[in-house]
């Protein structure tokens, strides 16, 4: 305790000491230390720290033990570590020219050459050896990779997404609901102006009629061709849209005529056409015997006449 109590205060006596010094060299003016450095007492380079040169140590038997300690005896099976040189350059060999595999560690495109070529010279080599010892380089086509995520962790994510395509549904629908109703308000403001012109019109000329400023009653005619205007935009509009409904069940019930004009007029296809003919017809042997020849089963008038006479 006595040995401690001793340090510290040598200590806080340094500390004391230090800060005094510093106060003085605060306290000395430009004067002072141009005196002092012609004195000597000042040197140039006395506070420039001197950097030491770092010494390359090459601990070789250190490095060697190092790496005994980590290493381990396995099979390759276990390690999977292959040291190939890349496969040949097959764009230079394309070209005609030398592949050389001097890479410029600053182009970019040849130095991830140099890597692909590589890998594939390791994966040509690796693929014979897994093969001897039957281990399996390609995924079955019935495999089925476990999920990283469990299902009602998916389940979730499903319903918050059905939630927010709902949520965006629901907004287009009032979306377009809004839009009917700006459009429906608008056509029903143009439809009350449109009146309101027309009432206005209307007074402007009975007052007028009445002032005697006119003796026209076009006013009153219009009113009736407005009244029976839409009936006979209608009659119009069947007319020029085609036949009428009468017409349509007409031709639905009966047919369709169609043309009448040359509907007998000879034509090739009916002039070879000989399925219909008949040749004993054609020559009397066959069909209905008109007149005299043919015998007729039923009696006279006169004595169809006497026969009832008789009953």
């Amino acid at each position: 305790t006595k040995f401690f109590s001793v340090k510290m205060v040598d200590i806080e006596e340094d500390s004391q000491l230090g800060l005094e010094s510093e106060e003085e060299y605060e306290e000395l003016s430009d004067g002072e230390l141009q005196e002092a450095f012609a004195k000597g007492l000042l040197k140039p380079g006395l506070n420039i720290p001197l950097e030491e040169p770092k010494k390359a140590v090459n601990n070789v038997e250190g490095l060697k033990k190092c790496l005994a300690d980590f290493k381990k005896n396995l099979p390759w099976v276990e390690r999977l570590d292959l040291t190939n040189k890349p496969v040949d350059d097959v764009l230079a060999k394309a070209e005609g020219r030398p592949s050389n595999d001097d890479v410029n560690p600053e182009d970019d495109f040849q130095r991830e050459m140099y890597f692909y070529r590589q890998a594939q010279a390791t994966v040509l080599e690796a693929l014979p050896k897994l093969k001897k010892l039957n281990i399996f380089t390609k995924r079955p086509d019935d495999y089925f990779a476990e999920m990283s995520k469990t299902d009602q962790h998916m389940q979730k994510i499903r319903k918050k997404l059905m939630q927010k395509q709902v949520a965006m549904e629901n907004s287009e629908k009032a979306k377009k609901l809004r839009e009917q109703r700006k459009f429906g308000k608008k056509v029903q403001v143009e439809v009350l102006q449109k009146r309101q012109k027309q009432k206005r019109d209307m007074m402007t000329a009975v007052k007028k009629y009445q002032r005697g400023m006119t003796d026209k009653l076009d006013f009153l005619e219009g009113d009736k061709e407005g009244k029976n205007g839409p009936a006979s935009s209608k009659k119009q509009m069947g007319k020029r849209g085609g036949p009428s409904s009468k017409r349509k069940y007409k031709d639905q019930k009966f047919g369709f005529g169609g043309r009448k004009k040359g509907s007998k007029r000879n034509t090739k296809e009916s002039h070879d056409d000989v399925s219909g003919f008949r040749a004993k017809a054609a020559h009397g042997k066959g069909g209905k015997k008109f007149g005299k020849g043919g015998k007729n089963k039923r009696p006279g008038k006169e004595t169809r006449r006497k026969m009832k006479s008789r009953k």
